[in-house]
């Protein structure tokens, strides 16, 4: 009988993304998992509770390692606010599409989508801390509520976005995922001039005005 051999967190969640990947759906049980690999199940144990876990884990890492690319960019600490994303956007499919067959498998699978959402929770938590410390211009409406409205509608846009951009990725059948480059751009462009704090100081300051001088705008 083979010695079951301790493992570490990485090598477990290689071991279960290659399982995934070749057999097209999710061990039946953690003792079969373990017994396969000649595992202990206290050693999975030791890392995560369940295949669920690993899955929010791995969404996470794919996430973790492409900001950990970044920070080690010495051009990436320059970039402004909109090139920062685009360069996040760009690396985060990179490792993505390395891992291509096991992140459809895991999300495609589903006919809920909101399970496969719950596998991206661990990253969603990361991705608006993230979006959060790039520091975007806002409005200064000088009422903390309606700010804090502001800064969480933002937020929430951004993950929405990043959901619209994925559901494309996954799609996608152009060569080296082309088209989703392009959304991407696009994607990012029409946000940052949505969000441009000048374009919209300039609506709310004619707003103002109209209201101030609305005697003068009666039909």
């Amino acid at each position: 009988m083979a010695k079951q051999q301790q493992i570490d967190k990485i090598t477990l969640i290689s071991l279960f993304m290659n399982y995934v990947t070749d057999h097209q759906y999710h061990p039946a049980s953690i003792e079969e998992f373990c017994d396969l690999h000649d595992i202990k199940k206290s050693e999975f144990k030791t890392h995560f509770s369940s295949f669920k876990a690993i899955e929010k884990e791995i969404f996470y890492l794919f996430f973790h390692n492409t900001v950990n690319a970044l920070a080690q960019d010495q051009a990436y600490a320059t970039f402004d606010s909109k090139n920062k994303v685009l360069s996040m956007y760009y690396t985060f499919f990179e490792n993505l599409a390395a891992n291509r067959a096991y992140v459809v498998q895991a999300l495609k699978t589903d006919t809920n989508g909101i399970q496969s959402l719950k596998k991206l929770k661990k990253l969603k938590k990361n991705y608006i801390l993230y979006i959060a410390n790039l520091d975007l211009d806002r409005i200064d409406l000088g009422q903390p509520a309606i700010e804090n409205v502001q800064i969480k509608a933002l937020q929430q846009s951004a993950w929405i976005q990043l959901l619209l951009i994925l559901k494309f990725w996954l799609e996608d059948t152009s060569k080296d995922f082309e088209k989703t480059d392009v959304f991407i751009e696009k994607s990012i462009n029409t946000t940052f001039h949505l969000i441009d704090t000048k374009l919209l100081k300039s609506v709310i300051d004619l707003g103002k005005f109209i209201l101030k001088e609305k005697k003068h705008f009666k039909l």
